[in-house]
């Protein structure tokens, strides 16, 4: 089981064919249990000692509270699929980090409302509807082709805020059926990425035996970020209500859900809370996703090459279309080994209902339960050189059922799968094609995890035009 430890970024040995992506460096020894909190309130993939990147489980206690780490094939399948029963429910400081920005959304809700909830919205972004939302999300990416072109040649700027703004926007038009505009889309940014710095993903009341956990404390500036983000979203869900909204936005579907159903219980609250979550959801993930995009093939310009050759095959010079899609085969492994390498949401927790026993190991009721991609996709005895950036390995077979979870697995998938996985390849397909996007002269890279993984600070880039 991991001891914890301070996090230092590494960048290791580089050469044509092999990049080694920064990631914090694991640490050999114990450190005590209030060093461990340190370390975790600052970044929570630093917590893992070396023995912790292969194929394990294991348990520890942290003032009393047993803490499971289910990092292998057969604990993660047990623990997210075949007693999903017992385990559906997210850790209480997933939860509490979250439920004042989004209420009792999807995401962390459990029981009787996500039972209600999880059909309605993975209907509104079923895959049978990612060749609509294409169309926008072609629309929404060659508008940034254009703000890119008008830059000055060599100007330095944030990936991350940009990809951040794209998605909100992708989101907003394609989910809700509004065009959010630039400055609806950077205020939301913002608001999420300030919420996340302030929140703390540590709720020591849980550890010390409060099994719901305790609030978080809402001070001024987090009650400001919030109240930013529902401003945004609060119009969106008021527009449709007052008949100024898309007739095929999820707000209006839900809306007609209800009007059918009353029993589903979606008031303006319910409402304001799924919208939330599908806004976060969709654009957070994304946007992280493209961000360490960037970063990797900024440091492989091989790969780069087998990239711009499939998209001189396929799409020759005119920009790559969501028809497109399932031929851009390298884009695609680009996409799928960035998610293996920086999962969006790297750990995953969820609490134990009742008492259980997982790989020989007795649970307790209330039990930490960790699967954490962030370990599994780096596994020596999983993948072949885990540790290198090699897009081919997703050329080839599928990864063995269980060691690939970046949109989690389960019951509780990603119902927004197709949608996520489908724009991030044809964003970055649009953007690739038309820019060399390399790393600002002297970025240093960390990776760090509050609610999503992120790099520290951002990713200071320039983006060339290709002709």
């Amino acid at each position: 089981m991991p001891f914890f430890h301070t996090p230092a970024p590494i960048l290791e040995e580089s050469g044509p064919g092999w990049f080694a992506p920064a990631r914090p460096r694991p640490h050999p020894k114990r450190l005590g249990t209030l060093e461990m909190i340190f370390a975790a309130k600052h970044n929570l993939i630093s917590l893992w000692q070396v023995s912790d990147y292969k194929s394990t489980s294991g348990q520890m206690r942290i003032f009393g509270r047993q803490v499971f780490l289910a990092n292998s094939p057969e604990t993660v399948k047990y623990v997210m699929a075949t007693r999903h029963d017992n385990y559906e429910r997210k850790s209480p400081q997933m939860r509490r980090a979250l439920e004042y920005l989004l209420g009792d959304g999807l995401f962390i809700s459990d029981g009787e409302t996500w039972k209600r909830r999880r059909p309605l919205v993975s209907d509104i972004v079923h895959k049978n509807r990612v060749p609509t939302f294409g169309l926008t999300m072609e629309a929404v990416t060659l508008a940034m082709v254009e703000r890119w072109r008008a830059r000055p040649a060599g100007e330095t700027f944030n990936a991350l805020s940009e990809m951040a703004e794209l998605t909100a926007e992708i989101i907003a038009r394609a989910v809700f059926g509004n065009h959010l505009g630039p400055e609806a889309a950077h205020e939301a940014v913002d608001a999420f990425t300030r919420y996340q710095s302030l929140i703390d993903n540590f709720n020591l009341g849980y550890f010390l035996g409060a099994d719901e956990g305790l609030p978080v404390f809402r001070g001024p500036r987090l009650r400001r970020s919030v109240a930013q983000l529902d401003r945004v979203i609060g119009k969106v869900v008021s527009d449709h209500l007052s008949g100024h909204g898309d007739h095929n936005s999820m707000i209006d579907l839900l809306v007609k859900r209800q009007q059918k159903s009353p029993d589903l219980g979606l008031d303006v609250s319910a409402l304001r809370n799924e919208a939330a979550t599908i806004f976060m959801a969709g654009h957070e993930t994304t946007a992280a996703t493209l961000t360490w995009a960037w970063y990797l093939i900024a440091n492989a310009p091989w790969v780069e090459e087998a990239v711009l050759a499939e998209l001189a095959t396929v799409c020759g010079d005119r920009p790559p279309t969501v028809a497109d899609v399932p031929r851009l085969d390298w884009c695609r492994a680009v996409i799928e080994e960035t998610l293996r390498l920086y999962p969006p949401v790297p750990i995953l927790a969820r609490q134990a209902k009742d008492a259980d026993r997982i790989a020989g190991v007795d649970i307790d009721p209330a039990a930490l339960i960790v699967v954490v991609p962030w370990l599994l996709h780096r596994s020596v005895g999983l993948w072949d050189q885990p540790e290198r950036f090699m897009p081919e390995r997703f050329l080839k077979d599928r990864p063995t059922p269980y060691t690939y979870i970046p949109f989690a697995v389960g019951p509780r998938i990603c119902a927004g799968l197709a949608f996520g996985l489908t724009e991030s390849i044809l964003c970055f397909a649009i953007l690739v094609q038309q820019f060399k996007v390399r790393m600002a002269a002297g970025t240093q890279v960390e990776p760090a995890c509050r609610l999503t993984l992120r790099p520290a600070g951002g990713l200071p880039v320039t983006a060339a035009m290709r002709r």
